[in-house]
């Protein structure tokens, strides 16, 4: 069994217990406007552009010799311009490209490869009680491989730790989590209207398997995560609102409120496409720290 991944990035701190390396697999049914992987929508691998890396065209145009559908062209600024309605993600340009401009994201793994990346910093995850911990895009959008590959990761004797917006079928969920160690699950806000608004999807089935999981894995570690998005969940009353849902929740779950941050604008550039968010500012310090007393997790 084959997975598609776009990213596998070592040494993080933030995602589960120690040092973790996080698996980054391709496909999610949200849409959401301040999404930081924007690579990871979409089911398939996506060609990215970097204008500062090329080289221009008057010194280079492989790639618009190697592009069978015509999407490359020259552009004003003497670098190349892709039209997006013409390229079909081959990747024959990234072939061509001297400079490493063209990237296409996205590349079909084994289980046994990616766990070859993960195992290289077996050592910190002993020092550390780190480990593996899946991430995405949406890691339940590629259930299959997501269960082949926590299964083989644990046989080893390696953590294991899920990021999940929720939005699946229950039975591949529960499935899943019968193999990890911790469940990072994301609830964006406790109104099903903005909350289709702003992700493209309601909130009913990812709060239905909330409740779900927490009655099925009673002592599973599950740790319920909003990021805080100004103008969309930002009030006290929209957190009150997630807190209550989660002070509802079987068992004892962690509520964290994490701040909203630019840091996928530049993705969107070099996939060809507009940020939603251009220009937002981040929730300050001490708004946070007003919000997350209200959530009581601060």
């Amino acid at each position: 069994m084959r997975g598609l991944i776009f990213n596998i990035q070592k040494f993080s701190l933030h995602d589960g217990s120690g040092i973790r390396t996080l698996v980054f697999l391709q496909g999610c049914p949200l849409a959401c406007s301040w999404c930081s992987n924007p690579e990871g929508q979409a089911r398939s691998p996506q060609l990215a552009f970097d204008v500062n890396k090329c080289i221009g065209v008057i010194e280079c145009d492989r790639c618009l010799r190697a592009c069978a559908a015509g999407a490359i062209a020259d552009s004003e600024d003497g670098k190349v311009q892709i039209d997006r309605k013409l390229c079909n993600d081959c990747g024959d340009c990234v072939d061509a490209c001297p400079s490493t401009a063209l990237e296409l994201l996205g590349r079909q793994m084994s289980v046994d490869e990616v766990l070859a990346a993960v195992e290289e910093d077996s050592s910190f995850y002993a020092r550390s009680g780190g480990g593996l911990t899946l991430s995405g895009g949406e890691p339940l959008a590629q259930a299959g491989f997501a269960v082949e590959l926590l299964k083989a990761a644990r046989s080893r004797g390696i953590d294991t730790a899920l990021e999940t917006s929720g939005h699946c079928r229950w039975e591949d969920l529960q499935n899943l989590c019968r193999h990890v160690d911790q469940v990072f699950y994301d609830v964006k806000s406790a109104d099903s209207a903005r909350h289709e608004e702003h992700v493209k999807v309601g909130n009913g089935l990812i709060l239905r398997n909330l409740r779900k999981l927490c009655e099925y894995f009673p002592d599973l570690p599950i740790v319920v995560r909003t990021p805080i998005i100004p103008g969309f969940n930002d009030s006290p009353e929209d957190v009150a609102a997630i807190a209550r849902l989660v002070s509802d929740l079987p068992g004892s779950r962690r509520h964290e409120l994490l701040p909203y941050h630019g840091f996928g604008e530049p993705k969107y550039r070099r996939l060809g496409k507009e940020y939603p968010l251009r220009d937002l500012e981040p929730p300050s310090e001490q708004e946070m720290a007003r919000l997350r007393e209200v959530a009581g997790s601060g």
